[in-house]
C-alpha cells in the first residue's frame, strides 16, 4: 500500500507533479484550475483489477451536491469554472490569510497538544487524495481534521462538511496509524466559531461507498440520475444541458 502525508513546505515526487490519473472517461481526473492541482500524483497500479483513478476529496463534495457534475467534468471534460464563483474566491483568501497568522497557535481548549498545517494526504487503497487544514494530535493520544469554511453557522452541520471531514479522518487514520473518532470546523463568518462534530465506523463505511460510486462514473461513463432538490438546478452552471 502506498499513502502520502506531507506537511507545508514538504517536497516530494507527488506534489507539484503536473501529471494526472487516467479514467475510463474522456476527461483525467483533476481539471486545470483547481486549488488540489499542486499536489497532484499519479500511482501505478499492482493489478489489471487495481482501479488508477484517485478523486479529490472536492469531487466528494461535487457528488454530494449533485452526482451529475461528476460525470459533467470528467466524462464530458465541462469546466464549472469554479474559481469564477464569489464564496470560492473569498473562501481561498481566508485560508491564505489563516497561513500567515497564529502559525505555531495550539488550541488548548480542544486537549491539543500538537498540529501540522496544510497538509497533502492520500491513499491508494481508498482511491482518495486531499489538504487538510490542520491535523490535531490530542491529550487523548487521538487525532482530528480541523477545517476552516468562509460561512457562517447555520445549527447544523451540512452533509458536504461533513463527509469533507470524514474523508479527511479516513486519511488521517490510515496514513499517521492513529484512532480518529472526531473532527472539527472553524466557521471564519461567526467570529470564528469552532464546532466539534463525533465520526463513526458506519461514517467511514459510507464514505467508502460514496468513492465507489463517483468512481463508477468517471471509470465507466455512467449517466447518473439528477438530484431530487429541484432548487439545486436555478443556479447550476450545468442547468443549460442538463436533461
Amino acid at each position: 500500500m502506498t499513502n502520502f502525508a506531507l506537511k507545508e513546505g514538504s517536497s516530494s515526487e507527488c506534489a507539484g507533479s503536473d501529471q494526472r490519473v487516467e479514467t475510463g472517461c474522456k476527461k483525467n481526473i483533476a481539471p486545470e484550475n483547481d486549488s488540489e492541482n499542486e499536489e497532484e500524483t499519479y500511482i501505478e497500479p499492482e493489478s489489471e483489477n487495481d482501479s488508477e483513478s484517485i478523486i479529490r476529496i472536492s469531487d466528494v463534495l461535487e457528488y454530494l451536491f449533485c452526482s451529475r457534475f461528476i460525470y459533467y467534468m470528467y466524462c464530458l471534460d465541462i469546466s464549472q469554472h469554479e474559481e469564477k464563483r464569489f464564496k470560492v474566491i473569498k473562501g481561498r483568501e481566508v485560508h491564505e490569510t489563516r497561513k500567515l497568522t497564529n502559525r505555531d497557535y495550539v488550541r488548548k481548549k480542544l486537549n491539543c497538544i500538537r498540529k501540522e498545517r496544510d497538509v497533502f494526504i492520500a491513499s491508494k487503497q481508498h482511491h482518495i487524495k486531499g489538504i487538510v487544514d490542520e491535523v490535531l494530535f490530542l491529550e487523548d493520544g487521538t487525532a482530528a481534521p480541523l477545517e476552516y469554511k468562509f460561512a457562517e453557522y447555520k445549527d447544523k452541520i451540512f452533509k458536504t462538511y461533513k463527509f469533507q471531514l470524514v474523508l479527511q479522518a479516513l486519511l488521517i487514520r490510515e496514513n499517521y496509524n492513529i484512532e480518529v473518532n472526531r473532527a472539527y470546523i472553524c466557521f471564519t463568518r461567526s467570529n470564528s466559531l469552532v464546532k466539534e462534530m463525533k465520526i463513526t465506523t458506519s461514517d467511514f463505511k459510507k464514505a467508502e461507498k460514496i468513492i465507489g460510486e463517483i468512481l463508477d462514473i468517471v471509470q465507466k461513463g455512467l449517466y447518473p440520475k439528477t438530484t431530487k432538490s429541484s432548487r439545486k438546478c436555478v443556479d447550476c452552471c450545468y442547468r443549460n444541458i442538463c436533461v
